[in-house]
């Protein structure tokens, strides 16, 4: 199979003599060289702006724009290629070098020009473009791979924090915020409400409907969530059927707000799977800091979960504020569940 021939290199003459131009395109042309002209630095730019060559010829005294001003633009222009320059001028001094050079060109030729060194000069530069073209293709092959790479750890590291079903938080990211936010409010004494959701009956719903249809509903009861809750808030599927919600800067009386309103958007809600839907309501514990009975995150989780079981064994559907009369009223039977083993973080509650 025949190899694509590569076009020749395209070199760009600037000059202010036309002569002097047509005698270097005839002899570069002889050459196989491309060429394209310009007799000053404004045209030039205009040239190489819109279609970038491989390599110019650049005489250095011209008037309006000199050629290491033309220089001295074409390199600080971040968006070209690499484009080597070569200098050409009948000033054979040091210091009209060294200015050239730092302008930003590769090479220098002094006139009379001496075609065979400076077929020699183009050849290296031309050798040199190549590298750096090489070079930048290489490097933008590695952006997109570093690109990629990055895209692939924020999605790693989402779904080490994400529950796969819901798409809200999971329980050790839960974990590790509460420990954050309990700590953040005891050294600023803020208040922070933790809020304990369990979906009433959640067995019932996956023996009557369908484990299908049992997801459907921890999805769209998690998206209901989202949009009561602010954007400070965290959402976490805490296990099985149970969601945990932080309030950071909310004292428990607003978090019993939260909580019920939560509660009425769910009693509302049609829970539509498949051909069929169904209906759900929801238990709430609610439990806040500062309280005098709770002085570490362990205690704020177990007085939300206590709450919570008070407000399963007293009817479901309802929210209950740990501390509050009706927890009180019901507390003993919720200590002596404790202390006889049958409720331990609320995995053997009644569901």
């Amino acid at each position: 199979m025949a190899t694509e021939e590569q076009p020749k290199p395209l070199i760009l003459i600037v000059d202010d003599h036309p002569d002097n131009i047509e005698v270097l395109k005839v002899r570069l042309e002889a050459l196989g060289y491309r060429t394209i002209t310009a007799s000053d630095g404004e045209t030039a730019l205009k040239l190489v702006a819109k279609q970038p060559p491989d390599l110019i010829l650049l005489d250095v005294m011209m008037p309006r724009m000199d050629g290491n001003e033309v220089a001295r633009r074409i390199k600080g222009d971040g968006s070209l290629p690499y484009i080597p320059i070569i200098m050409q001028t009948a000033l054979d001094t040091t210091q009209s070098k060294v200015t050239g050079l730092d302008s930003g060109a590769d090479d220098y030729i002094t006139k009379p020009i001496n075609y065979p060194e400076l077929q020699a000069r183009m050849t290296a530069a031309l050798r040199m473009k190549r590298v750096q073209d090489e070079l930048a293709a290489k490097n933008a092959e590695l952006a997109g791979v570093n690109n990629e790479l990055a895209g692939k750890n924020e999605q790693l590291a989402e779904m080490a924090v994400t529950d796969a079903l819901t798409g809200v938080f999971n329980r050790r990211h839960l974990d590790e915020t509460l420990d954050y936010m309990f700590e953040h409010s005891t050294r600023l004494y803020e208040p922070l409400t933790l809020l304990m959701f369990d979906i009433d009956h959640f067995k019932r719903v996956n023996d009557t409907h369908g484990h299908q249809a049992g997801d459907v509903v921890l999805e769209q009861f998690a998206q209901l969530l989202k949009h009561v809750a602010r954007d400070i808030d965290r959402i976490g599927r805490y296990g099985g059927e149970e969601f945990m919600v932080l309030l950071p800067g909310t004292v428990a009386d607003a978090g019993v707000t939260f909580a019920n309103r939560a509660r009425q958007e769910v009693e509302a809600h049609r829970f539509e799977y498949g051909d069929g839907s169904l209906e759900c309501t929801i238990s709430v514990g609610v439990a806040g800091w500062p309280n005098p009975r709770i002085h570490t995150r362990q205690l704020l989780v177990k007085a939300a979960d206590d709450a919570l079981y008070v407000a399963k064994s007293t009817g479901r559907n309802r929210v209950v504020r740990y501390g509050d009369d009706e927890f009180n009223a019901n507390v003993k039977e919720v200590d002596d569940q404790h202390a006889s083993g049958a409720v331990v973080g609320g995995a053997a509650r009644s569901r």
